[in-house]
């Protein structure tokens, strides 16, 4: 209640609840110390599974034990077993990592079990895909409903392109890059400061532009120069775009789409003075312009001026990182 002084602890009420706090790590010291006995003698036993279950359930970040949770089921469990009762097993800890990601979704170690689940579940019946099929259609809408959570967790997009690269050649409908392509725009969409799908979208047109012609490439860029603008001019203080516009103009560009950009950076900055990245950006370009524009020296000289101006100015409004726009300057 307001105006209520909270009360301290007794000290009869913080002894209990030290005792508490003591018997609750005494648990765990026990349990670990027993399951790491049992890794010791290379007890593969249901028992030793549900131990590792309790273990993980306080601490799912101990690698080792889920090294050895594999193991229970690699060399005691899946020998003595048939085909529907390893699936029946690997859905048992699906599920369990499930339970865990809900709770520690940065955690390595349970994406990786994840991994090893898919890849471990055996052919369907006459030898067809109809198990493993099934398994990665599930991970592909649990992913998404990660996403849909979450959707600048870089964890779930890291695993997502995990999924993707590891579909059935026989799974259906096929996933083909223009899927993936208009489910990062939707993301992107619905959040313009989405780094992790724009890094993803990257990664997409990165090996669909491998051999294609130079029109066709500038012509997709194009249309991705015109997404991207939509994000910088909404929010210009955001870094998420500009670094995907930086990826998109590259280190040799065009003079004539480097020209282009530049000017539309600059009618952004007259709009946002002071926005850190949309300078940052207009120096680093105007710099990549003055090393292109070799028949006009006056001009490179005023571009370089020009570069060095902004710098100077970001050294002031972004102290945080003045030294290295002071670097920056002297490499003019």
């Amino acid at each position: 209640m307001h105006g209520v002084k909270r009360s301290r602890l007794t000290a009869q009420a913080a002894e209990a609840k030290r005792q508490k706090e003591e018997a609750k790590i005494q648990t765990y010291v026990s349990l670990q110390q027993d399951v790491l006995a049992r890794r010791k003698e290379r007890d593969y036993s249901e028992e030793a599974l549900a131990k590792t279950t309790e273990l993980l359930d306080l601490n799912p970040e101990f690698y080792t034990i889920w090294n050895y949770r594999r193991n229970i089921l690699l060399n005691g469990l899946f020998p003595a077993s048939t085909p529907e009762d390893i699936v029946k097993l690997l859905t048992t800890d699906l599920r369990l990592t499930t339970a865990y990601l809900q709770v520690h979704p940065k955690v390595y170690w349970i994406w990786n079990h994840r991994k090893w689940c898919l890849e471990s579940v055996p052919p369907g019946p006459d030898d067809s895909e109809g198990w493993r099929n099934q398994f990665w259609k599930m991970e592909l809408m649990l992913i998404e409903k990660m996403l849909d959570a979450d959707a600048r967790n870089f964890h779930a997009w890291d695993y997502r392109r995990y999924v993707l690269r590891s579909l059935p050649d026989s799974y259906t409908p096929p996933r083909t890059a223009q899927d993936e392509l208009k489910y990062t725009q939707k993301k992107i969409e619905a959040n313009f400061s989405n780094f992790s799908a724009w890094h993803c979208r990257t990664k997409i047109l990165g090996g669909l532009w491998e051999g294609q012609s130079p029109e066709t490439i500038a012509r997709e860029k194009d249309s991705e120069f015109e997404l991207v603008r939509q994000a910088l001019w909404t929010d210009p203080g955001d870094q998420s775009g500009w670094l995907y516009h930086r990826w998109l103009v590259g280190n040799e560009p065009e003079e004539g789409v480097l020209r282009r950009e530049l000017e539309s950076t600059r009618e952004l900055h007259e709009t946002e003075p002071d926005s850190k990245w949309c300078m940052g950006a207009l120096a680093h370009y105007t710099l990549i312009l003055s090393r292109l524009n070799t028949t006009a020296p006056e001009e490179s000289d005023k571009l370089r001026a020009d570069a060095k101006q902004l710098l100077d100015r970001l050294a002031v409004i972004d102290p945080d990182r003045k030294e290295r726009y002071r670097d920056f300057v002297k490499q003019i």
